[in-house]
């Protein structure tokens, strides 16, 4: 997500940091650029407006002028703005009501609304440890029940039968009254979506919602529709109480309008966005952190936060205590960091989280994938215990015959031994204590009181 819109600022501020001070006249150009990048990635006008005008306003003051490094007083102006934009902080959802909680999910056909049904039940259960069931209102789409059903049994909810003979509003009912019954914590309602919006659809789910009384409704947009996400999130909130939005397919949408326009347009927050395909790729949407990541700058919270919840402790702990015994980290480690790596989402969400990656050049970053993970670890199994352990081993006959045994190339096989060998150096820097080091590289590249 992003992608088009930090390339073109990263470009921006890497000038704006060789200016020794920074006045109205090359502030101009500066400001010219960011607008257009905003334009480019499809936020709407009346907003890139008045963040420029917020954006010039703070630039040409005091602090500013007077800064000693003009260029990164000038990108932490334009953080706190985007910050601004998007909403300061998450908004959790409102969970403190009776049980069961109600939340009503809505939105149009085609937004990935009930695989975020599932997304969401599964981040309920993991994150929040609550008993989730969930239940389709939706009659009119052919399998959409069906459909639900094999979404809950993926992430282990309750799921509530319904028929498509059913009104939408009595089935909210029964379930409602089936999750007291049965003591759970949530219920997550999923209601029809339209190819447009129509009084027809606006009416029946004001049915359901008058039923159901929920205390989330919340509104699943694809972001990949631009600021066009944020106005059908508008023409619906006008329609029903919304209490926020969840952005879908943002790990398809390179130029995140929708993340910076749906806030402004809407006056809702967003609460989440989804990162991917996986039942796991929902992330709750902190303005902070996705403002970090539009400045190329990382963001290392969300990074933890996937590694505490990811890593293997036990695992990572053994690792350590073999590089400080100073045995050697072989291809059976390398293939334990894939898999954890696979855990937290994949290449492309770790990349997305690393301070620096925006600089990284295209080609680099299409290697970037889930299927080069796939394709190594291929390579690896194909390997002896023996070749695992001493890659040194490994040489002509031997590269044939694992690459043949895992459908690859000899070419993947050299890069596989290349970046093996790059990793081991880093390994061993980090077994004499070189993480604390890395760590204090990356808190470099931030702007003054962005360090956290």
């Amino acid at each position: 997500m992003f992608d088009s819109l930090q390339e073109r600022l990263g470009k921006t501020f890497r000038d704006v940091r060789g200016v020794g001070r920074i006045s109205e006249d090359n502030i101009k150009d500066t400001l010219r650029d960011v607008r257009m990048a905003l334009l480019e990635a499809d936020v709407a006008l009346p907003i890139v407006k008045q963040f420029i005008d917020q954006v010039r306003e703070k630039a040409l003051g005091a602090d500013v002028l007077k800064s000693l490094t003009p260029g990164q007083a000038f990108t932490k102006i334009v953080n706190d703005e985007l910050i601004t934009l998007m909403g300061e902080a998450n908004v959790t959802l409102n969970l403190k009501t009776a049980p069961p909680v109600v939340i009503l999910m809505a939105g149009l056909q085609g937004a990935g609304k009930t695989t975020t049904v599932g997304k969401l039940a599964l981040w309920l259960q993991e994150n929040q440890k609550k008993k989730v069931m969930v239940v389709s209102a939706d009659v009119y789409r052919p399998a959409a029940i069906q459909q639900l059903e094999t979404v809950a049994n993926q992430v282990g909810a309750t799921f509530q039968p319904s028929e498509t003979s059913q009104k939408p509003a009595k089935i909210a009912k029964a379930a409602i009254q089936a999750a007291k019954v049965q003591h759970h914590d949530v219920l997550i309602i999923d209601t029809a979506g339209r190819l447009h919006i129509d009084s027809e659809m606006m009416d029946e789910i004001k049915q359901v919602h008058a039923a159901a009384n929920p205390a989330e409704t919340l509104f699943v947009v694809d972001s990949m529709t631009g600021q066009d996400a944020a106005n059908t999130a508008k023409a619906f909130d006008e329609a029903l109480p919304l209490t926020g939005v969840i952005l879908t397919k943002t790990d398809g949408d390179a130029r995140g309008g929708a993340a910076l326009s749906v806030r402004q347009i809407t006056g809702k927050p967003i609460k989440f966005m989804g990162t991917g395909e996986k039942s796991s790729a929902l992330e709750p949407f902190h303005p902070d952190r996705v403002a970090s990541r539009i400045l190329g700058m990382g963001d290392v919270v969300s990074l933890v936060e996937d590694v505490q919840k990811h890593v293997d402790v036990q695992q990572a702990e053994k690792l350590a205590k073999k590089l400080k015994k100073g045995k050697g980290f072989d291809l059976t480690d390398l293939k334990a960091q894939f898999q954890q790596m696979k855990s937290m989402g994949g290449l492309g969400s770790l990349m997305d989280k690393l301070p620096g990656m925006g600089k990284l050049p295209a080609g680099a970053a299409a290697m970037m994938d889930d299927k080069q993970l796939v394709r190594m670890e291929a390579i690896i199994d194909s390997m002896t215990p023996h070749e695992r352990l001493f890659p040194a081993v490994i040489k002509g006959s031997r590269k044939r015959r694992i690459a043949a045994g895992s459908g690859t190339q000899i070419q993947d096989v050299n890069r596989l031994l290349k970046q093996f060998t790059q990793m081991q150096k880093m390994m061993k820097k980090m077994g004499k204590g070189g993480m604390g080091k890395m760590m204090r590289q990356f808190k470099g590249q931030l702007p003054p009181g962005m360090g956290g």
